[in-house]
């Protein structure tokens, strides 16, 4: 490709399933130029036909999401990059600022937190992303998609330079058009993030967004996670029994009005939840309205810009260029989209089939890395063996599962070093030499 379609500019964030880079889109008419962030799949995921598949799902889902709190995908494309090898990639809307996550740990390290009016308008507009999300309708049918976000947490909410706030990855989103359905016991998000009715590996639906969204302002006007335990099985049994301690201790500027709010968003019951996203934004927005906190996007403006300046004064180490980068940017060189490979009658097989979360067995994502996919366990096995996880060893499993042990078995013992017969003939004689020359000299 004599123009690629985008150029790898920098590396922004790497995870366990992908990469993200800042890259330049140029378009092919008058040269011109936007900044764009390119995900990537990372290559031992790319040989898994079915994390792949989830990652195109993700794409499609993601491309009719068009709304102004919510991280805008342009285009997605694959790459040859060795025969029979591919590079899949995501080109998305580039937000020049910083995660929450960021923002909270530069607060955190000038002794401040986020004011409360600011972190009622933040999470106001994550409402918004999320009622639209959980609205729309298939443009073809007409009916809804019943999209539910499932990674409501501090990295997928972007904060730009100029005060806009947006919802990003709707990777482990489900819908009920999706392709790629979950597999039986697959239990995703973040675990300190989970609703106790994702944390039972139940059914999901929208009122489980609103459950994350009451954990963020539970963490944002207290310093404090919610749901931390001493090891990821621990924090998931901690989100099943949803208890939360009182706000007021812990932040004067809480008041009982608003801590009734968010104990509503977080409520172990759906049913006694907000029902749904913009129920509780309109909550927020009333609690503010009535106690006369202004607040803007001219103030989340300002927040960002100050936390990014605290970020950079503090020392950074410096990166030498990688190879890597150079490799990826060849990569995008043979860039084509999807949209031309499915015009071209190439269009990747499309599994089909669903079925619901079973929590007696729990399957570990983080081992697809290691599979190829003539290795895959089968629909519904644990990952750790070939025999079906039976309904007494359920909690095992995901005990199992959340410490790391699942799947894995201790490493063989290593062989002893073994010294090479030339190498040791060679050495021999040398000393035999020396021996030799020391003796005849004396």
């Amino acid at each position: 490709m004599d123009h690629p379609r985008y150029k790898i500019v920098a590396r922004l964030d790497s995870g366990g399933m992908a990469e993200v880079f800042r890259g330049v889109a140029e378009s092919t008419v008058g040269g011109i130029k936007r900044s764009v962030a390119i995900k990537r799949i990372l290559p031992n995921l790319a040989k898994n036909k079915r994390f792949v598949q989830m990652f195109l799902d993700e794409a499609r889902l993601a491309m009719s999401l068009q709304h102004a709190n919510i991280v805008q995908v342009f285009d997605i494309g694959v790459s040859e990059v060795a025969p029979g090898e591919q590079a899949y990639f995501l080109v998305m809307e580039f937000v020049d600022g910083a995660n929450l996550k960021v923002l909270l740990d530069a607060l955190r390290t000038i002794g401040e937190r986020i004011s409360v009016s600011q972190s009622l308008y933040i999470m106001m507009e994550i409402c918004r992303a999320l009622a639209f999300a959980h609205e729309l309708n298939d443009p073809e049918t007409g009916r809804p998609l019943n999209i539910v976000h499932r990674d409501i947490s501090p990295p997928n909410i972007l904060l730009s330079r100029k005060g806009e706030v947006k919802l990003a990855d709707f990777g482990l989103a489900k819908a009920a058009s999706q392709l790629e359905h979950t597999d039986p016991g697959v239990v995703k998000g973040k675990f300190s993030y989970l609703s106790p009715e994702a944390a039972n590996a139940q059914d999901l639906d929208r009122r489980a967004d609103v459950f994350a969204v009451g954990i963020l302002l539970y963490e944002l006007l207290t310093g404090k996670r919610l749901f931390e335990g001493e090891s990821d099985y621990k924090t998931v049994l901690a989100v099943r029994q949803a208890h939360v301690p009182a706000m007021a201790p812990q932040n004067p500027e809480v008041s009982a009005e608003l801590e009734a709010i968010i104990r509503k968003a977080l409520a172990k019951d759906p049913s006694q939840r907000f029902q749904r996203a913009d129920d509780l934004g309109d909550a927020l927005a009333q609690y503010l309205f009535a106690h006369n906190l202004k607040v803007t996007a001219r103030d989340v403006e300002q927040l960002v810009n100050r936390c990014l300046s605290e970020r950079q004064r503090a020392p950074q180490p410096k990166k030498a260029p990688s190879l890597i980068d150079d490799l990826i940017q060849d990569e995008i060189l043979n860039f084509t989209s999807l949209d031309d490979v499915a015009s071209e009658g190439k269009a990747p097989p499309v599994p089909t089939g669903d079925a619901p979360l079973n929590p007696e067995a729990f399957i570990d994502t983080r081992n697809w890395g290691l599979e190829s996919e003539s290795s895959l366990p089968p629909s519904g096995r644990s990952s750790a063996g070939s025999k079906p996880v039976s309904p007494s060893s359920g909690p095992a499993a995901l005990e199992s599962m959340l410490d790391g042990t699942a799947g894995k078995q201790l490493p063989a013992a290593a062989p002893k070093p073994r010294i090479p017969v030339a190498v040791f003939v060679v050495s021999l004689v040398v000393v035999l030499a020396a021996v030799a020359y020391f003796l005849l000299g004396r």
